[in-house]
């Protein structure tokens, strides 16, 4: 697979051929059979929350929901010492509360604050990694596309998933403001003026449509309204109201540029999905989660250890897949392995997104660094020296999470 990616070819279809090579090499090979597992990887249910989390971040987007979030950060905290960045903090973790895009927020992040922070003469190659480095908390708090994915993969709850990400997704908040505060020492940037209380409760007001979304969501799914799939869809139509009806920064005419985005970006998911069937079929008749097991057999006894091997050999395999289909080939292979050493699967799956988020702001494939780096007109080593600081902070917050995982399981219980 690896060696198809390299020769340029698309990964999808790197994954059916993959998949077709395993069945050939185990003497199963049948186009049948294959093109089977193609349509059974995308005939899911709770993936259809997929599609429309992307149609509800990119009715945030042109709807004006992500600039009226920035806006009121901005009206609170943009008077101190890089208030730009925290502003960029501030507006990544809400907005990662309502669309579970990393690509989706990173873009509005990036499109919206990265000249404003050139102007202030914040550092480009510095602005440039935080924001990139607050667009992965997006996976991270609910809703989640990649946690939708996981669940349905590993036949995992996804409501469960969506509750373990919320402490978490704050956690990496706190930390990126750490960081930027030691970051920002011996930097002269340009601080907004103050603004008056009541002109920062006019910002409030006007994001009150946006701060509505997250609370629609979380407590529908919490108190059993609707499911994860279900809140997608509410999310969307509720995007779309605001937009349309609300804010009035949406013609029914620009609705179809939003359509053709979100299809497009759809269209890359499910075939990666499906190409994953394939490939994740052939794996499992392999038996390759039994030889893994195998292989890790004396670190069973030692959760922690065994966490921390997993871990690193995410990292790794991180730095040349994206998440979706590191989710999609390794988590089923992982998972049995983790179960099998008593660690809880709902908090492996935590762990397995936080490290497949941090791969995107990873080289050398880092898709959200591409990312910022192509809104910005940046060369990609510049975004590279700009994350390395927060990178940092992340894999801490990882090593945390591994060494004490009380961090995640007891609010996961409480929330329960």
């Amino acid at each position: 697979m690896l060696g198809l990616m390299a020769l340029g070819m698309p990964m999808a279809f790197a994954l059916v051929l993959t998949g077709a090579s395993m069945a050939w090499a185990l003497d199963f090979f049948d186009t049948q059979l294959l093109a089977q597992n193609l349509v059974a990887g995308i005939d899911s249910f709770p993936l259809l929350a997929v599609p429309f989390f992307i149609l509800a971040g990119e009715l945030m987007n042109a709807g004006g929901i992500s600039r009226r979030i920035i806006a009121m950060a901005q009206a609170w905290v943009g008077h101190v010492r890089g208030g730009l960045g925290f502003v960029t903090i501030g507006a990544a973790v809400l907005m990662a509360s309502m669309s579970g895009s990393a690509l989706a927020d990173t873009a509005a992040l990036a499109t919206i604050l990265l000249p404003m922070m050139r102007a202030h003469g914040y550092p480009a190659n510095t602005s440039a990694g935080l924001i990139a480095s607050g667009g992965i908390i997006a996976p991270i708090i609910p809703p989640s596309m990649p946690f939708v994915i996981y669940g349905v993969t590993t036949n995992t709850s996804i409501s469960q998933l969506f509750l373990a990400g919320i402490v978490p997704g704050i956690i990496m908040g706190v930390g990126l403001v750490i960081a930027w505060k030691l970051v920002l020492r011996g930097i002269d940037v340009q601080r907004d003026e103050k603004l008056p209380l009541a002109a920062r409760g006019r910002a409030t007001v006007d994001a009150f449509w946006a701060l509505l979304m997250p609370v629609i969501i979380i407590g529908g799914m919490k108190s059993g309204l609707f499911t994860s799939t279900e809140a997608a869809v509410v999310a969307a139509f509720y995007a779309l109201v605001v937009a349309v009806f609300v804010h009035r920064e949406m013609s029914w005419r620009e609705l179809h540029g939003v359509l053709v985005r979100a299809a497009r970006t759809t269209a890359i998911v499910m075939f990666l999905c499906a190409g994953a069937s394939v490939a994740s079929y052939m794996v499992t008749l392999a038996d390759l989660p039994a030889a893994l097991a195998g292989m890790l057999g004396p670190l069973i006894e030692h959760p922690k250890l065994l966490m921390a091997v997993m871990m690193i050999t995410l990292i790794a395999v991180g730095t040349a897949l994206d998440l979706t289909p590191s989710i999609l080939i390794l988590a089923p292979v992982m998972l049995p392995v983790a179960v099998k050493a008593g660690i809880d699967p709902v908090y492996f799956g935590l762990m397995f997104v936080l490290n497949g988020a941090i791969g995107l702001i990873t080289p050398p494939v880092g898709t959200v660094l591409n990312v910022v780096a192509g809104v910005g007109r940046m060369r990609l080593d510049q975004v590279v020296r700009g994350v390395s600081p927060f990178l940092a902070t992340y894999l801490v917050i990882l090593a945390l999470f591994v060494a004490f995982p009380q961090i995640v399981t007891a609010p996961l219980a409480w929330l329960r």
